[in-house]
């Protein structure tokens, strides 16, 4: 079967550059840092949706980063899979990608202000810090995303951090509950970014990228995300074993069949586009695992 890619148009041009399939990582831990709040105090929802659309605008302009400066070294065409395709394949001028992603990062900025006058003017730095990682993880001269530390660093900043910053500025404070429920969407946001890179094996090895796929090879990468799965539902399952958390965040084991298809779908393809599923399924397993995770903490919290 032969498969094509073909250009957008109107809306659909700028809704792809975001590459929607990557915004459940900037979703799920505003969510869950929110919920694992609520076990402690009263939502602040203005806290809660400033922190939600800024961390939404920084993961989009992210990808448009990576959007312009994998053009910029070449190394997209109007046949890549998995991009955005606005330059490539839509026409639009790389300079207006790269002021669309400084514009999304001036406006999450403006949010940033109105969370640190309502919680903390510490948070600057941490969120200073967090955008320079979006910037430099395609951009300035030794991207993190052509090493094998894109996945600690999308892990640690977009899994994470994101969770433990939605708690602290609705509580003021930080605690252990909060960074021990923080480990599963650290492993399922590094998730996101290793099935990319495993779709995108032979296109990084053939351009110099030097990704975790590329150094440990594919067979043992998907084994690597296989891993990334179990340790995540794992984790509560030992979370509630020990007592720390309530027994109703075993609900996240209803997400359960969405990893095992990715898995098996990246295990029985190789073609980029025959593994395209399993990247929407993998954002979509870590949105759903924070909603159950945190319907969980809610159900014990009213209850």
């Amino acid at each position: 079967m032969t498969h094509t890619l073909q250009a957008d148009s109107g809306w659909r041009v700028w809704w792809q550059l975001t590459r929607p399939h990557t915004l459940t990582a900037a979703f799920a831990p505003v969510f869950l840092g929110t919920m694992i709040a609520l076990q402690y105090t009263a939502i602040h929802w203005g806290l809660f949706l400033a922190m939600l659309i800024a961390s939404l605008l920084i993961q989009a302009a992210t990808n448009m980063f990576n959007e312009y400066y994998d053009f910029a070294r070449g190394l997209d065409n109007e046949k890549s899979v998995g991009i955005g395709g606005a330059i490539v394949r839509n026409g639009v001028k790389p300079r207006t990608v790269l002021a669309l992603a400084f514009t999304l990062y001036g406006i999450a900025g403006l949010l940033g202000v109105y969370i640190c006058t309502e919680t903390s003017w510490w948070l600057v730095a941490v969120g200073l810090v967090a955008m320079a990682v979006g910037y430099f993880y395609t951009g300035g001269p030794f991207p993190i995303a052509y090493t094998p530390l894109g996945e600690l660093f999308s892990g640690l900043f977009m899994g994470f951090l994101i969770v433990i910053i939605a708690f602290f500025i609705q509580t003021g404070t930080v605690t252990s509950e909060a960074a021990l429920l923080a480990v599963p969407s650290t492993l399922l946001v590094a998730a996101i970014m290793l099935t990319n890179n495993i779709r995108d094996i032979k296109g990084d090895a053939a351009s110099g990228r030097k990704t975790l796929a590329i150094l440990v090879g594919r067979p043992t990468a998907v084994n690597v995300l296989l891993a990334f799965f179990v340790l995540a539902y794992g984790w509560i399952l030992v979370l509630v074993f020990v007592g720390a958390i309530t027994p109703w965040t075993l609900l996240v084991f209803l997400s359960v069949q969405k990893p095992i298809e990715v898995v098996l779908r990246y295990r029985m393809f190789t073609e980029p586009l025959q593994v395209m599923p399993a990247m929407k399924a993998t954002g979509i397993t870590n949105t759903v695992f924070a909603f159950l995770l945190g319907i969980g903490l809610l159900i014990s919290h009213v209850l």
